[in-house]
């Protein structure tokens, strides 16, 4: 059965030679300068008025408030995709302004741009590979190394893997939490940017609870970063964490697999593709991360080739809710009740 789908998905993406879909894509990762200036007026100017808004609003009604602060977590998904786009160098041509533009957004999002920067790019050289996972991406197990687990590294995977850690507690507490300290891996000015930000969003928050109130404006920006990063979470999740992913060991690792196969086209309504910055079209992303999110989707149907992803929709992505452990005999995403029946299954056939 693993030999059929390797091939299977050989077959499929030998469709084009790396020079072959490089060329296709060269076209897509040129900048456009009226499009990325265009992408800031619509995505901040309503964020600011949101803010005017709720300044007007906070003495009057606490639901309309709490609207227009849900409201504005959605933009702050587009604005955390334009800040990824300026981290990949692809949002202006200009490095200067993708990194005023990065801190900028970084800061909005509570996010330290060179940090997140070099964290993000170290997830694109390992997507996918079985012997480097641990930064940028999602704790996750293969069958052998659970069952091979101590039984406090069994409970602690269940624990980061249930539902309500993986989609509210974790986002939260990544954002909030985790992004104020610096990898121990990283080099000192990505460390430096942890302490930048951490300074400059104390005096972000200060600003703003002088003209809010304390009070005020944590229940607001809890509300707008809430909605932010667990929506962030749950579309990087769906986008690897599928039923047919690809994990491959370094050995048998190919980046064109991985983009292409462990990288889902997330087909979502047009407002919601919109909010998200178009990064539904993830392989098209990972296939060349200089594309900005304003070309990836006419990249995608460009060309046949694009469309071989694995395809996502909002009913069939809640099925990757249940997978938690990489079957690598099968070679798909499991559930652990999946897992409960294969070793019933096998201790009955040993019976």
């Amino acid at each position: 059965m693993r030999v059929i789908l390797i091939l299977g998905k050989k077959m499929r993406n030998n469709l084009k030679t790396v020079s072959e879909w490089k060329k296709l894509v060269e076209v897509y990762q040129r900048p456009n300068f009226k499009r990325a200036t265009w992408q800031l007026v619509n995505t901040l100017v309503p964020l600011s008025l949101i803010w005017v808004g709720l300044y007007f609003l906070q003495d009057s009604s606490l639901w309309i408030s709490t609207i227009l602060a849900v409201i504005a977590g959605l933009f702050l998904v587009r604005v955390f995709i334009i800040f990824h786009d300026c981290g990949h160098g692809s949002f202006f041509k200009s490095k200067k302004a993708n990194d005023i533009i990065g801190f900028i957004t970084g800061m909005l999002t509570f996010t330290p741009y060179h940090h997140w920067k070099w964290e993000h790019a170290v997830h694109h050289a390992t997507n996918g590979d079985l012997n480097r996972r641990g930064i940028g991406d999602i704790w996750t197990l293969t069958v052998k190394e659970y069952l091979a687990s101590s039984r406090t590294t069994k409970l602690n995977y269940r624990f980061v893997r249930n539902p309500f850690i993986l989609f509210i507690f974790a986002p939260l507490f990544l954002f909030f939490v985790l992004e104020r300290f610096p990898s121990r891996k990283c080099k000192p000015r990505e460390k430096r940017s942890v302490m930048v930000m951490n300074l400059a969003l104390i005096t972000w928050g200060f600003a703003l609870s002088m003209v809010f109130g304390f009070s005020t404006w944590l229940y607001l920006q809890l509300i707008m970063m809430g909605v932010a990063a667990c929506s962030g979470v749950w579309l990087f999740y769906v986008q690897h964490q599928f039923e047919d992913t690809y994990w491959e060991e370094t050995r048998n690792w190919d980046f064109t697999s991985a983009a292409m196969e462990g990288s889902s086209f997330y087909k979502l309504p047009k407002i919601l593709q919109w909010f998200s910055g178009n990064i539904g079209f993830h392989h098209i992303h990972h296939l060349n991360p200089m594309i900005p999110n304003y070309h990836l989707e006419k990249c995608h149907f460009s060309d046949p080739f694009f469309q071989n992803a694995p395809e996502l929709n909002l009913f069939t992505s809640l099925r990757s809710i249940r997978y938690r452990l990489w079957d690598e005999d099968n070679g798909k995403m499991i559930s652990f009740r999946d897992l409960k029946l294969q070793l019933a299954a096998e201790s009955l056939k040993a019976a």
